[in-house]
């Protein structure tokens, strides 16, 4: 039986888009293995988010056909959407297809092999993958944005909207739960836009499809805008199979800067969405995304972003230096704000959100909570050493081996000697 390794860089999309291709490839008669295996198809599943994704893409590149020699290097996602002619010219690679033809992978690869077809996937016969010993799985509910924010080069490499149907969700959802899957992360490029395309429906009725439908134990939404964030959507919540994290996209504290990016929402909006939040969810974790550097901050419009941020009180963040995307409207923008200010600025709020990190687990000391054991996340440098997630997407270590209790009522614990480390646990 022929053997595919798929390597995905990027989104948790990107992540739902290579169990929906490694599905097709077992239902062609390959066998999965994982990347650092021997294998006769490698995929990478690339990512052109940033200078440093288009980076770390050719680097995966070059690093898979210097492992595999004799391997079919195949490239796909947002990488060669945007840019294919620089993937192609790369000598290590035999197949470049963006994300329109990521349907046909699978075609392209038997021919190289024996000019066999098999039929395209539609969302009509769309099935996730049987992949065992998981204990999460993304699902792609759509795809493709049409807010065009004036950095984000997504619309141009995902393409318009364009929801999965309710219908056909709740059967992936069982599926997945009858391979095993206890937590199901519902994503895709703008959650809140799901459904505009389909009759009588949205994001609330579709969760509430999957809650009345399906006995799945976990349910999280990957990411929300702060206009999205309704009542109708947070009381939903009441139903504690809902996971009580919110990823909520801040990417810039100063109302001025959000209104370059054309952004729909300003830092009040913001503030008040955590606020709804955190009054209707109990436990609720907060998390953002954050952007410095972009053409025109001030040392003002910084000290917007670092007074929010304060202020909030993040479980987490991610910060991202400003990159000119060509396609993008602030690719015509000068890019005014000089490399050395970025990397100050950026280090300033990691610094913040590691404190902010700190103290919000600190808080949750002597907390009981319910914890998913991932099967295959050991340390390295430990093989004893077991990692879970609670509800609230808080990082949890044990030396038990927990396999048989795929989710487990646990006491936390800080740890002062690691605080950024993960939690430890009683129980």
């Amino acid at each position: 039986m022929r053997s595919v390794a798929i390597e995905t860089l990027g989104c948790k999309l990107n992540q739902a888009d290579s169990l929906e291709l490694a599905q097709e490839f077992k239902s062609a008669g390959f066998n999965m293995v994982d990347a650092g295996s021997k294998c006769d198809v490698y995929v990478i599943n690339t990512c052109t988010v940033t200078h440093v994704a288009d980076r770390k893409g050719r680097q995966a590149v070059r690093a898979a056909r210097r492992k595999h020699p004799k391997s079919t290097i195949v490239v796909t996602g947002c990488y060669v959407e945007r840019d294919k002619t620089s993937i192609e010219a790369l000598s290590e690679v035999d197949i470049v297809l963006g994300n329109t033809r990521k349907p046909d992978i699978v075609i392209e690869v038997l021919k190289r092999f024996d000019g066999s077809e098999v039929p395209n996937n539609e969302y009509d016969d769309y099935e996730m993958p049987d992949i065992s010993n998981r204990s999460r799985a993304m699902l792609k509910i759509q795809e493709g944005c049409d807010q065009l924010c004036s950095y984000c080069i997504v619309p141009k490499v995902r393409g318009r909207e364009k929801s999965v149907p309710s219908g056909v969700l709740v059967n992936s959802v069982n599926r997945l739960v009858g391979d095993g899957y206890m937590e199901v992360v519902l994503t895709g490029t703008q959650l809140g836009s799901y459904g505009f395309d389909l009759d009588s429906t949205s994001l609330a009725s579709m969760i509430t499809d999957i809650l009345n439908k399906t006995s799945v134990a976990r349910l999280r939404i990957s990411s929300l805008q702060p206009q999205e964030l309704s009542e109708e959507l947070l009381e939903l919540w009441q139903d504690k199979r809902l996971c009580p994290h919110f990823h909520i996209p801040l990417q810039s504290g100063s109302d001025s800067i959000l209104a370059r990016m054309r952004r729909r929402y300003d830092s009040s909006q913001f503030m008040k969405s955590v606020d709804d939040v955190r009054k209707n969810v109990e436990g609720a974790s907060v998390t953002t995304d954050l952007i410095v550097g972009f053409p025109g901050e001030s040392k003002q419009d910084h000290l917007d972003t670092k007074r929010i941020c304060e202020a909030v009180g993040f479980a987490d963040l991610h910060v991202f230096r400003f990159s000119s995307r060509p396609g993008t409207i602030a690719f015509h923008m000068d890019d005014d704000v000089r490399d050395p200010t970025k990397a100050y600025r950026s280090n300033e709020l990691i610094d913040i959100g590691r404190q902010s990190f700190s103290k919000f687990r600190r808080s949750l000391d002597g907390n009981v909570a319910n914890v998913l054991w991932e099967a295959e996340a050991k340390d390295r440098s430990n093989s004893d050493r077991f990692f879970g997630l609670t509800e609230n997407y808080i990082r949890v270590s044990s030396e038990k081996y927990r396999s048989e209790m795929p989710i487990e009522e646990v006491t936390l614990v800080f740890n002062a000697n690691d605080p950024y480390g993960p939690m430890q646990c009683l129980g």
